[in-house]
């Protein structure tokens, strides 16, 4: 998949047909509006186009508000987010900074400079709440008309639902909120995962006895935080079990190596044996929180983080020891 910053027009399709969205999660909702786009474009012989917005417009208008509760909880990175859209067969992407240039258009000039001369769209999909422009004045409707008399087609995907729920970014913000793996993973169509590169931190959970990975998330509200029990990919052939905080550290001073930002940092339960110590610095892994143990907490001294960290351990061994009894059990029955 290419992926644009802004426009490149050296380098994009001369056009497109193009869906528009934030796709945080990209989940199946997402999945079956990206399936359609794809046959569209091609009975029309040209590249499916993805428009996305960084930071997220509710960022946007939070900042400049300051109002930065108002600003949505993230699912997932932009990496991520770009990995999930290139695994659904998107053949481009675009990533337009949404600022106060793009907020004070209006309907018809974002068409005009973003749809037509931007990205030559010549089929638009949306979904039944689309809105658009400043002041989010734009809708389906209109959208439609301008395309009836500029010349290209444009529908409208209704909502997609799984057992009678509607599957939305809300829905799957909700699930992760509350811990509710399971849920976010029928929603998402896969287990939530995060992924980057291992980056070095301040050495802590070495000096504690418990070594980890460390993952930035570059937003600063997750909409999932606290204690899971995870598997790692990306170290070696199979998947490691592990136990992984994600948040922003509570026991530790603000002021650390990391700046106070949100890390999701990963112990493996047993390390490779094929790998060394210090292999796992810089290499690019996905951790899949499957199960969340608790909300993060706040120890008082680093022997009761150590304490604390122990239990952790031995919550998530017990969670993977009772998943591979039930899934034995199951598999017996299923024999007999």
């Amino acid at each position: 998949m290419k992926v644009f910053r802004g426009f490149n027009h050296s380098r994009m399709a001369g056009a497109c047909a193009l869906t528009i969205g934030n796709f945080d999660g990209v989940h199946r909702g997402h999945q079956a509006m990206l399936a359609l786009l794809r046959g569209e474009a091609a009975q029309r012989g040209v590249p499916s186009c993805v428009l996305t917005f960084e930071p997220h417009p509710r960022d946007y208008f939070a900042a400049v508000t300051g109002r930065r509760e108002f600003a949505p909880a993230r699912i997932g990175t932009l990496r991520d987010k770009l990995t999930d859209l290139a695994n659904c067969g998107v053949e481009q992407t675009v990533v337009l900074r949404f600022d106060a240039r793009l907020a004070a258009q209006s309907p018809a000039n974002f068409v005009d400079s973003v749809l037509l001369r931007g990205l030559g769209a010549k089929y638009v999909l949306v979904g039944d709440d689309f809105r658009f422009g400043a002041q989010r004045a734009g809708d389906y409707a209109m959208l439609d008309a301008t395309g009836d008399a500029r010349g290209f087609d444009v529908a409208r995907m209704n909502s997609y639902e799984v057992h009678g729920l509607r599957v939305s970014s809300s829905a799957v913000r909700a699930a992760l909120d509350e811990g509710r793996m399971d849920d976010a993973a029928r929603l998402l169509g896969r287990p939530y995962c995060i992924s980057g590169h291992v980056v070095h931190g301040r050495k802590l959970g070495r000096e504690l006895g418990f070594r980890t990975l460390n993952l930035r998330f570059a937003h600063w509200k997750p909409a999932a935080s606290g204690i899971f029990a995870v598997l790692v990919h990306g170290l070696v052939d199979m998947a490691v079990p592990g136990v992984a905080n994600l948040g922003i550290r509570p026991s530790l001073n603000p002021t650390d190596v990391n700046g106070g930002r949100v890390l999701l940092e990963t112990h493996c339960l047993d390390w490779p044996a094929a790998l060394a110590p210090e292999a796992g610095y810089g290499k690019i892994i996905r951790v899949e929180l499957i199960h969340k143990l608790h909300g993060e907490l706040k120890y008082d001294g680093l022997e009761a983080l150590r304490r604390g960290i122990s239990r952790d351990c031995d919550g998530a061994r017990h969670y993977f020891v009772s998943m591979h009894t039930k899934t034995h059990r199951q598999t017996t029955r299923d024999r007999i």
